[in-house]
């Protein structure tokens, strides 16, 4: 299988790489605009590299000349973006998947369904923690409930910081209105602010976390009947960096600062300066609240919790996991749809092999 690494050099594209290039059938190809990185990093990891623009109006033929089977893009931000990628790997008959974690990108994808049905290709948006991970948890912890009410997500970063267009993505919703299902009805949060706490499990210990917009706001009230509230919230281990932008998200709110995106460069510069502060450590919960087989209150908590900065691959194993159940012709489903449901948990927990990663479930008492 050729596997295209669109923004192979980036952070993300470099972490994918580094794992798909043990699967024994896969020939990696590390693109991007700069040629020059993408041969540097490529020779690390005995790949091809080819110079390649999101933008390019023949993207669909250089596909086609490189005999792609499945493009992997990491070239955010996807919050704003068209399917111009995802239509070029389509036209080439190349399986696509992407990183995006831009709400309406990501629940918008349907709409090439048809179109990927016919190239008989398989179209995968939002291959990441969420909702790739986050509804593989679900499924897995579904079976326990009679009932399911409350579904509550949340990610705490380590200090590591990721590229600058991710910080981009995260501006595009800082500071402006979220609509999360709450109670029956959609209500409004605003990005980076509901500041809350949570308690990890030791090492990651109380962290700090705020309202975030993320795909399964929308997808899971749909596709879980009968759940009333969906949350997600995240937040970084830094205290001055999660504190800082809470602050940032304010003066957006206000209309101070009115075009956030414009200051990712200098977010990301002065973020990079503090991360020598940090220690390492991020987590991520799910907690699902409702009624067990009994009919009495039962209330789950999956968590994940990771050292030594290993945390930053979470986002990147769905895409990993998914690419290798294609080309053991496990994956068979085909047209355009988001990364929900694609992945069991054991198939997920699988990519985690030499990571200092660890999950826990916990059972939460007293609830009623």
């Amino acid at each position: 299988m050729r596997v295209l690494i669109l923004g192979g050099y980036g952070n993300f594209g470099q972490i994918i790489a580094q794992h798909l290039h043990k699967i024994a059938g896969i020939q990696l190809i590390i693109a991007g605009r700069n040629l020059v990185k993408a041969q540097q990093f490529a020779g690390k990891i005995n790949a091809e590299a080819i110079q390649l623009d999101a933008n390019q109006t023949d993207l669909a033929n250089i596909l086609k000349q490189q005999q792609i089977n499945l493009l992997i893009s990491t070239a955010g931000p996807f919050q704003g973006q068209n399917y111009a990628v995802a239509k070029a790997a389509i036209e080439a008959n190349s399986h696509y998947i992407d990183l995006a974690d831009g709400r309406e990108f990501v629940c918008g994808i349907n709409i090439l369904h048809e179109q990927a049905q016919q190239q008989n290709v398989l179209v995968c948006a939002g291959a990441s923690s969420v909702p790739g991970l986050s509804s593989a948890v679900i499924n897995e912890l579904l079976p326990a409930f009679s009932e399911l009410r409350i579904i509550e997500i949340g990610i705490s970063t380590s200090e590591k910081i990721p590229g600058k267009s991710t910080i981009e993505g995260m501006l595009a919703y800082c500071g402006k209105p979220i609509k999360q299902w709450v109670d029956g009805v959609w209500q409004n949060r605003f990005g980076w602010q509901n500041l809350s706490t949570h308690q990890f499990s030791e090492p990651v210990g109380k962290r700090s976390v705020a309202a975030c917009d993320v795909p399964d706001l929308s997808l899971f009230p749909e596709y879980y009947k009968g759940v009333n509230t969906v949350t997600f919230s995240a937040g970084t281990g830094l205290k001055l960096t999660h504190y800082g932008t809470w602050f940032f998200s304010w003066l957006i709110r206000f209309g101070i600062i009115r075009k956030p995106q414009k200051y990712a460069a200098i977010l990301h510069k002065n973020s990079l300066i503090l991360e020598r502060f940090g220690d390492g450590n991020s987590g991520m919960y799910i907690q699902l609240t409702g009624l067990d087989k009994n009919k009495k209150p039962l209330k789950l908590s999956w968590e994940l919790i990771a050292s030594a900065n290993d945390g930053v691959n979470i986002p990147c194993l769905s895409s990993v996991a998914l690419t290798r159940k294609l080309l053991t012709d496990k994956l068979v489903a085909r047209g355009a749809m988001s990364s929900m449901g694609l992945l069991t948990l054991d198939e997920y927990l699988a990519e985690l092999a030499g990571l200092r990663i660890t999950t826990k479930l916990h059972e939460l008492y007293p609830f009623s």
